[in-house]
């Protein structure tokens, strides 16, 4: 097991034909003009190889990105991975090792034993005793990363963009384990490197039989259009009690990170800071989605009242990219997921300290999605547009005085920097849209000219 600077032969050759195609590949909006290899680690020799690869990937616009790669290499591809074949290398076959069970069980059992090869450290989490004799599958939930499911046990979460100082992820999963935190599951081990320091993937407790909030809402939501007499609270399936006590959950797990890892009061400086740093992502999204100019001036001036706070604004860590797909319902509550942030941002911007109103604003941006993106499928019909603004102000207001029940804040009394963040945060899923699911497009916009009217 060796340490290079190549990977297998011809490996960068096959690569600008099959990233595009992957799902976690987040440049799919651009070409791509040159591929490198960063680091190779060979984890495992003979048939099949093992390869751990991060390749560097320069765009057409010089933009480059380092992605995470696992990769197989056998003399003779099983028909159960065709799926999973990159190309040729040399007289052998290249592919993602991690579709590949057998292949995937090397991760786990490099990391129980607490193996390291070459700069990459394979690390149990002290305490942690790991069955290794558990087969893997690939989880279909992940968008950017992949994450492996080791029987019912562990979850193996790969990070594929990957960049310098440790993912927020790990970081926080480990300090709310620090705190006892009932909201999570629990990290069980990692794979990193110490030079450069690089967290490639996070192994935690694997939630079984548990329900994303983001199906539990839309179904919520499918209940209400299809009983055409009811309203929100009226409806077998009303979500608002389970918005309320996530509202909750999120309120303990804001608290329980700030005795782990800080909290203190900003001032104007950083109110004008982040203020600024919101001006600056809407100019750069109205250069990607021209729909978003009509409501230019709007969204300054929401910012702009940011930058006039003359109040304290309490800040700590928070989770950076909260929706209803982070949240899982297990039999005793809420359990919070992926607290990595955007992935698209540095890492030093998503491990800076933050309002927790960003997080309440992202949770309260995805109630409007999981009201108003079935609408697309009843036409314009207008008794279905009042009905999802009912149930997502039903759910906004039950997620808020959950929150308040166990914060002792009450989020909707900031308004100016509530305000703010859910408009932010609609910037950003403009251009996601854009982007990726261009039909959606007109949710964030509507949302953006609710709240700037």
């Amino acid at each position: 097991m060796t340490s290079n600077q190549h990977g297998p032969p011809g490996l960068t050759d096959l690569l600008p034909a099959w990233l595009p195609l992957q799902r976690w590949y987040g440049a799919k909006d651009r070409a791509i003009s040159a591929v490198s290899v960063a680091s190779s680690v060979e984890l495992q020799a003979g048939d099949p190889e093992l390869h751990h690869v991060v390749m560097r990937v320069v765009a057409d616009d010089d933009t480059s990105e380092a992605y995470q790669l696992l990769v197989g290499v056998r003399a003779r591809m099983p028909d159960r991975l065709d799926h999973a074949f990159i190309g040729p290398v040399g007289d052998r076959f290249a592919y993602d090792a991690t579709q590949d069970t057998e292949t995937s069980a090397v991760l786990l059992e490099l990391i129980a034993a607490g193996t390291t090869i070459g700069d990459l450290r394979f690390t149990p989490e002290p305490g942690a005793e790991l069955d290794t004799s558990q087969s893997s599958r690939v989880s279909s939930a992940e968008q950017s990363n992949t994450s492996l499911v080791y029987g019912e046990s562990y979850i193996l979460k790969i990070f594929r963009r990957v960049s310098e100082g440790r993912n927020p992820d790990l970081e926080v999963h480990r300090a709310l384990s620090s705190e006892g935190c009932r909201h999570i599951a629990a990290p069980l081990g990692a794979i990193e490197s110490a030079d450069p320091d690089v967290t490639y993937a996070m192994l935690q407790d694997y939630v079984a039989n548990a329900a994303d909030g983001w199906h539990m809402a839309t179904t919520s939501v499918r209940d209400l259009y299809a009983e055409a007499d009811l309203h929100a609270d009226e409806v077998g399936g009303d979500f608002a009690g389970e918005a309320s006590r996530l509202g909750q959950a999120t309120a303990r797990v804001h608290s329980d990170l700030a005795t782990a890892l800080g909290a203190r009061k900003a001032g104007p400086k950083q109110c004008r800071r982040t203020a600024q740093q919101m001006r600056d992502r809407l100019a750069a999204a109205l250069t990607v989605v021209p729909e978003l100019l009509p409501h230019a001036e709007g969204l300054r001036a929401a910012f702009d009242e940011v930058a006039a706070l003359t109040e304290p604004v309490r800040v700590q860590r928070v989770h950076g990219d909260f929706h209803l797909g982070q949240a899982l319902r297990t039999m005793t509550g809420w359990v919070l997921i992926d607290f990595e942030g955007e992935p698209a941002r540095p890492i030093a911007e998503r491990t800076e300290f933050m309002s927790p109103l960003r997080d309440v604003a992202g949770m309260l941006r995805s109630f409007d999605y999981a009201a108003r993106h079935l609408l697309s499928d009843h036409g314009s019909e207008q008794h279905l547009e009042y009905r999802a603004t009912e149930w997502a102000e039903r759910n906004r207001d039950a997620f808020c005085a959950g929150y308040a029940e166990e914060a002792g804040d009450d989020p909707r009394k900031q308004v100016t920097l509530l305000r703010a963040f859910e408009l932010d945060k609609a910037v950003y899923e403009a251009v996601y849209e854009v982007r990726n699911r261009p039909t959606w497009l007109p949710i964030p916009l509507a949302s953006i000219a609710r709240l700037t009217g």
